[in-house]
């Protein structure tokens, strides 16, 4: 008898409301570093993030609630944000006008996290939803467009440039699908639209984070303005290497696993049936 639709829902809000804890918490620091007072404690606000998210992550590793090899992806997209964030503040994409210790390259080692965060996200919802891709490009053909993807995000990307970038990933991902379990149940959504959808919640998501004064557009100096549209087609475009890596990631495990499974299995073989199998080769 299928299951409600209501409980199918509820089901689904859960689990995606487990895999967006680390992004949630930054969020929760943002709003802290709003209310406390910081700098009667002479406690730069930048710095007092990047404590945080560092706490979060030593926490949600210790109760084991990610992986080590999850954590390795949050600091892999940690590293992609931060270059990404040093070349854009360089050319005034943004600014981070406050001072702090923790500041490199006039960014603040916090500002990676907002990076990581979607990639925590990805390995959580692929963990807690069983995930599974089918229908895409060689793993070569893959590596090529995300690489092209990202390095996109440091040219002065035109119109035509991410268009570009754009309709190569829909040619290669077009029969591209992903398939998810909640409460047991197996569902179906193409994976590119999948990408719209994470970019779209991220793109909600910065209009919050700017709100609370994480960074500064330059048309938001004078007062806060929501986010600009196209940031949401930029965030899409940013999910693609979040999922390649965390895929990548997903698929060496389950292969590691059977190769331990193999190896227990063989090791678990009976004397009797190894010394048969030894006198039968004789």
């Amino acid at each position: 008898m299928p299951r409600p639709l209501w409980r199918t829902l509820w089901h689904f809000t859960l689990s995606q409301v487990a895999a967006c804890t680390f992004a949630f918490a930054v969020v929760a620091l943002l709003l802290l570093s709003r209310t406390l007072p910081l700098a009667q404690w002479g406690v730069p606000r930048y710095d007092f993030l990047l404590l945080g998210c560092l706490l979060v992550q030593l926490i949600l590793v210790t109760i084991r609630f990610e992986t080590m090899r999850e954590a390795g992806v949050i600091l892999l997209f940690h590293l992609l944000g931060f270059f990404l964030e040093a070349f854009k503040v360089a050319r005034g994409g943004w600014a981070y006008p406050e001072e702090a210790w923790s500041k490199v390259l006039d960014v603040p080692l916090y500002a990676g996290f907002m990076y990581a965060s979607v990639g925590s996200y990805v390995a959580q919802a692929w963990r807690r939803c069983q995930l599974q891709v089918e229908g895409v490009p060689p793993l070569r053909v893959q590596a090529a467009l995300i690489a092209a993807t990202y390095l996109h995000f440091f040219l002065a990307p035109s119109v035509a440039v991410r268009l570009g970038v754009s309709l190569a990933l829909v040619l290669a991902y077009r029969r591209a699908a992903v398939t998810f379990t909640v409460a047991g149940e197996a569902h179906r959504m193409p994976l590119l639209l999948a990408f719209v959808l994470i970019g779209g919640f991220v793109y909600l998501a910065e209009n919050l984070a700017t709100a609370l004064g994480a960074w500064v557009y330059p048309y938001q100096v004078g007062g806060w303005q929501p986010v600009a549209p196209a940031k949401w087609w930029a965030w899409g475009l940013m999910t693609t290497p979040a999922f390649l890596v965390v895929s990548a990631l997903k698929t060496w495990e389950a292969r590691r696993s059977l190769g331990v499974l193999n190896s227990r299995d063989a090791a678990q073989a009976s004397p009797g049936e190894e010394e048969g199998a030894g006198i039968h080769q004789v």
